[in-house]
């Protein structure tokens, strides 16, 4: 038997030229976005003052299965992709299981993680319109990092609305998009309208992603020749992403390795649906099963404790409607919380594919989390980011599993990026002042009650 390499590298000529369209292939499709004002499915015209034309098309296309990646993608692709598949061999032997686990690794570029896949393609399309810039929020700085690398590489302007809390933690991660050219400013902000009405109704709120989302696309909408775009939760994004499940699928069948469980972490959906929609595309025609694993922080419980319903994608309660786990638009997950995965709702597709019984998931406390972070950079090496963490965590709990039953189980896990801008909420967990804080069922009913009405 061919002992498997450590690390699977496809050749360029391997890398997908083709994004998979999940929803081609799902019985029932995600749910419409709806004008706010009117209740009524979206139309391309409507999200043209907002989105790039071309990104529009792919945003609301359910039934194109292949999406050609321009040659120009595929190009600045090369970078960095194919990015490696490894398997774990260190963690397996330290955990002393019989399971196979395999990762995903997307930290191998300056961005530090799998945004930049969609941020080149975004910056690509705005560019290709003729547009000056582009505006986006961010949390834990990733998706700003990649977009300033992306807006860079085609000369656009590049305004970031940052999370205050993480605009304040990740002083470095800021300096990087500053570096690529970008305008940082910490949200919310007196910049915008949205803003100073967020801060004049919570002074002392330290933001969310919600608020930034307002802010970014007030901005877009403000400014001639601009667009906004986004790192997660749209359909648009998880199609960019799929690059990272194709490559993982294509790298694993070349050893004739077929994984039991796929675990992603789960914020908004960007890296997870990436890396799963092979897979359950697989499920959806019956080709094949597996059993798909979401992880999300127990302090911002999308799927485990939100609502299957439409909400505002925003706080400021100006985009458009989105049937999705959700939390309420008005929900503010904890300054405590370190690292991305802090959106209040879930991408639809994901949503959709839960509520019909496709995936599960479950909901982990940070200070778990980092142990499970700590444990694998001591044996594989890589520092892993806080987002990613979430999905070792319930891997490792996986791989325990099999070590009591016995079963030789294969695992595969998205490792989303590396945490070297994280390092302050390492600090805290190395000091064993991080804690755990998690929503009340009252601060949830609280925010859900706020929920839109739509019949």
């Amino acid at each position: 038997m061919t002992k498997i390499p450590y690390k699977i590298y496809l050749s360029e000529d391997e890398m997908p030229t083709q994004w998979y369209n999940v929803r081609a292939d799902m019985k029932n499709k995600p749910a419409p976005l709806l004008n706010p004002a009117t209740l009524q499915p979206l139309k391309k015209e409507e999200l043209e003052p907002i989105f790039c034309s071309d990104l529009c098309d792919q945003e609301l296309d359910n039934d194109t299965k292949w999406f050609d990646i321009p040659v120009e993608i595929q190009d600045f692709y090369k970078m960095c992709r194919p990015s490696p598949l490894i398997r774990a061999y260190y963690l397996e032997k330290a955990l002393d299981t019989p399971a196979k686990i395999y990762y995903k690794f997307e930290g191998n570029n300056t961005s530090g993680s799998h945004k930049l896949n969609s941020a080149i393609a975004q910056a690509y399309y705005a560019k290709k319109q003729g547009l000056k810039g582009v505006t986006t929020e961010t949390g834990a700085g990733q998706w700003g990092t990649a977009l300033s690398m992306a807006c860079s590489y085609f000369n656009l302007d590049c305004q970031v609305y940052m999370v205050k809390c993480s605009y304040e933690q990740k002083p470095f991660r800021r300096e990087v998009m500053r570096t690529y050219g970008a305008k940082v400013t910490p949200s919310p902000s007196q910049t915008t309208e949205i803003g100073r009405k967020i801060l004049a109704e919570h002074p002392d709120t330290t933001g969310s992603l919600g608020c930034a989302i307002s802010e970014a696309v007030e901005a877009a909408m403000t400014q001639e020749g601009y667009r906004y775009v986004l790192g997660s939760v749209l359909n648009q994004v998880l199609l960019h992403q799929t690059i990272i499940g194709l490559e993982a699928k294509t790298a694993l069948d070349k050893y004739g390795v077929k994984p039991d469980i796929v675990i992603g972490c789960a914020g908004g959906g960007s890296n997870l649906g990436g890396l799963i929609s092979p897979f359950v595309g697989e499920m959806l025609r019956g080709e094949a099963d597996y059993r798909i694993i979401a992880v999300e922080p127990a302090s911002c419980p999308s799927f485990t404790r939100g609502k299957f319903a439409y909400d505002f994608c925003d706080t400021g309660m100006i985009c458009p409607l989105s049937k999705m786990y959700t939390l309420g638009s008005q929900f503010m997950p904890s300054a405590n919380h370190a690292g991305g995965l802090r959106f209040h709702g879930m991408s639809t597709i994901l949503s959709q594919l839960y509520a019909d019984g496709y995936m599960e998931a479950k909901a982990v406390e940070q200070t778990e989390v980092f142990e499970a972070a700590t444990q694998f950079a001591r044996v594989e090496g890589i520092l892993p980011a806080p987002e990613s963490s979430h999905a070792i965590r319930a891997a490792i709990d996986e791989a325990l599993k099999c070590k009591e039953t016995g079963e030789e189980k294969t695992i595969l896990f998205g490792l989303t990026g590396t945490g070297y801008f994280d390092l302050y909420a390492y600090e805290k967990f190395n000091n064993g002042t991080m804690s755990d804080i998690i929503p009340t069922d009252d601060v949830i009913r609280e925010s859900l009650a706020k929920l839109p009405k739509v019949e």
